[in-house]
């Protein structure tokens, strides 16, 4: 079996990268940028950040929501065909880069117009409009997969596009653009980050490769996050969460996830549950559930956790992992259970439905049945 890995083609790193900005476009041959970035960015003079370094026009298109939907996807591909724009700069975190790999995969294969059918693996033909994108959250690594997601409101549902077509052609990640994300925020992602690092080292496609690049995320994670989400202006922290995410999805982009993904799409389609939250939530509930099948993985998260396992027997040291990140989840003052973001029990059938039917379920490196996964809700709620 060959194992395939796909990377976006160039990337910058540092606070002040999006200086390069300017050169990339003009050696490009860019001419007109079509910009998707949300209202807050907008508000709090984070695009004008990216904006002041451009010498060429554009226009922005800003109506979608924190979990895009077909109609806002439908929206912004009308938007970018009037705009006579050649290519999108993404500024954003995980809403606004997957909003435009679904604007820029469409204008480009005309007959996904639907946009549904663009779900699962789709059969693109063509390399999408180019997207630069500028991450200002440190956690969905958007800006490196080759995956998106979009909410169909008409069957309130979150659907999983994987398409090696959608990769952006430059990133630029520059955390400076990332400097004013408050607490909660900043505490989510990083635990959204920590989710996919975790997710992509004992899912079913895990190998050499990925395993080396989720276990350094993971460790960066661990070492940083708590500094980020305590003290935003620590630069050194924030560079380092920015680095760790985007590694995490260097890998986890080529190899899945699991059932943390399957489980938290669902609370963002039913009930708009930011993502990272979903997924700090449920994450250590999974993991004690994937403990059987992935103990000496877990061994190996223990410690890029930062916990001496010396000594521990392998099922002691699994036991670890799951408890620094329980730690973790609660010292960055995470929703604990289901009740805390105001989930109704009666819900919890139908989101059990939703989740067994996601793509990422396949993923999960222990079996897993329907009736597990309501049992899981069950204990988070």
């Amino acid at each position: 079996m060959a194992n395939r890995f796909i990377l976006n083609e160039t990337s910058y790193f540092g606070c002040g990268a999006r200086k390069e900005l300017k050169n990339e476009i003009k050696s490009r041959g860019f001419k007109k940028a079509f910009i998707v970035a949300d209202k807050d960015l907008i508000k709090f003079n984070i695009v004008d950040m990216v904006t002041s370094e451009l010498e060429i026009p554009y226009e922005i298109f800003s109506d979608f929501k924190a979990n895009p939907t077909v109609k806002n996807v439908k929206a912004g591909i009308a938007a970018f065909k009037a705009s006579k724009a050649d290519f999108i700069i993404a500024i954003g975190g995980g809403s606004s880069i997957d909003t435009s790999k679904g604007v820029a995969i469409v204008a480009n294969n005309p007959e996904f117009a639907d946009i549904v059918s663009l779900e699962g693996v789709a059969n693109t033909k063509n390399k999408c409009v180019p997207i630069v994108a500028l991450p200002t959250t440190a956690g969905t690594a958007a800006e490196v997969t080759i995956n998106y997601v979009i909410t169909d409101e008409e069957t309130g549902r979150k659907m999983v596009c994987v398409d090696p077509n959608d990769i952006p052609v430059l990133s630029i990640i520059d955390a400076e653009l990332m400097a004013t994300m408050p607490k909660g925020l900043t505490a989510a992602t990083g635990m959204d980050a920590l989710t996919h690092a975790i997710e992509g080292y004992i899912t079913k496609g895990a190998w050499e490769l990925s395993d080396m690049f989720e276990i350094k995320a993971i460790e960066l994670i661990a070492k940083n996050l708590r500094n980020a989400t305590a003290n935003g202006k620590d630069m050194v922290a924030r560079e380092n969460m920015a680095l760790a995410q985007y590694v995490a999805g260097m890998a986890f982009s080529n190899v899945g996830l699991g059932c943390v993904h399957s489980m938290a799409h669902p609370l963002g389609a039913r009930f708009d549950i930011p993502h990272g939250v979903a997924n700090a939530l449920l994450l250590p509930i999974v993991m004690e559930y994937n403990m059987p099948a992935a103990e000496a993985k877990y061994c190996q998260i223990a410690k890029a956790m930062g916990v001496d396992i010396t000594g521990m027997s392998v099922k002691e040291g699994a036991k670890a992992a799951v408890d620094a990140v329980k730690q973790l989840s609660l010292d960055l003052n995470i929703p604990q259970t289901l009740r805390d973001i105001n989930i109704p029990k009666e819900a919890l059938v139908q989101l059990s439905k939703d989740a067994f039917a996601d793509v990422c379920t396949g993923g999960n490196p222990r079996e897993i049945t329907e009736a597990d996964i309501l049992e899981l809700y069950k204990i988070a709620y």
